[in-house]
């Protein structure tokens, strides 16, 4: 069996305070790798920046010139986590016998990538990269992501519970799980649909060498809510709000309302009709909301916009000078 080549994806998003490390790190995985022949020395990284403000691009241009591992793919604009990483999946897919998927932040333990390319050799075309525990995590956060996970569960969404998106694909699995064009992207859900053989590897989550996260509890919440609906369109997902907000509202002016009926200062009906209004009023706007989620979902759809540009693209270059290069030879 030849050697496979791989590519290792990684999205981009204002990481200057950590990408010089992150390059690095991954130089050497990779570089280990092809020593110990589980990939070919013509494998790549491939960091898609999506749409950075700062100097994100500057350094991975800087890193392409000096190292011809190094490539990357500049996105016209900020298109989101999910599309970025579609993105360098789909640059990667003609050139790769397997890719691998891997945050900026090098919170993901890269040590398991050599164990992921084991499990690629033993016949896996999935691997994911799993969490032994949650324990770094807040209170919150990891209480809130174990009930995600078992509500994904109970509505019949398959998803592997601590796993996020440092994955290895084959380049079958990568070739099916293109083939899904919809543009409300979660692939977290996805990856699974796909089939195929895959297994597990666990490991311990680090923190974050250096700048912020780029998910805040607001965005996880989000991401949250747009995997259980595939998307979400924000005009209709503040109406939802609304009626929670007069669910709330609707309970606390009942109380006032309960109170002043045994003080004896309500008219006779004034308590049930109050509660009445204010909360199925509530229970209405909640309803719109979410089947408006769900409008909005098709409305996305069916305009098939793409989901990315592509301004620079020094992967595909690098791939084309070096098959001109094999025909001159």
């Amino acid at each position: 069996m030849n050697k496979p080549i791989l590519t290792i994806v990684v999205p981009c998003y204002n990481e200057e305070a950590v990408l010089k490390e992150t390059i690095s790190q991954l130089i050497m995985v990779v570089n280990d790798l092809i020593e110990e022949a589980l990939v070919s020395k013509n494998s790549k990284l491939l960091f898609v920046d999506d749409g950075s403000k700062d100097q994100t691009w500057n350094l991975i241009e800087a890193e392409c010139d000096k190292n011809r591992m190094v490539t990357g793919l500049k996105l016209a604009g900020n298109v989101g986590h999910q599309n970025a990483l579609i993105a360098g999946l789909e640059t990667a897919n003609n050139y790769s016998d397997c890719v691998i998927s891997i945050d900026a932040d090098l919170q993901d333990d890269i040590h398991v990538i050599k164990t992921f390319l084991e499990k690629y050799w033993e016949g896996s075309d999935i691997v994911y990269g799993v969490r032994e525990s949650r324990e770094t995590d807040t209170f919150f956060k990891r209480n809130t992501a174990l009930f995600f996970y078992r509500f994904m569960e109970r509505i019949g969404m398959k998803l592997i519970p601590n796993h996020a998106d440092f994955r290895l694909m084959s380049k079958r699995a990568l070739e099916e799980l293109l083939k899904y064009k919809e543009t409300n992207l979660f692939l977290r859900g996805l990856v699974p649909l796909v089939g195929f053989s895959s297994t597990k590897v666990y490991y311990d989550r680090k923190e974050r060498l250096a700048g912020e996260s780029k998910y805040p509890l607001k965005k996880m919440l989000a991401f949250a809510f747009d995997g259980m609906t595939s998307f979400s369109v924000a005009p209709i997902r503040f109406v939802t709000f609304l009626g929670f907000l007069s669910v709330v509202i609707s309970a606390l002016v009942g109380g006032y309302a309960i109170v002043q009926e045994l003080l004896g200062h309500t008219e006779s009906g004034w308590t049930s009709l109050v509660i009445s209004i204010w909360f199925v009023g509530g229970l209405q706007l909640m309803g719109i909301g979410i089947i408006g989620e769900y409008i909005g979902k098709i409305y996305r759809e069916v305009k098939q916009r793409p989901r990315y540009a592509i301004e620079v693209d020094r992967f595909s270059t690098l791939v084309k000078e070096k098959q001109e290069e094999l025909v001159f030879k």
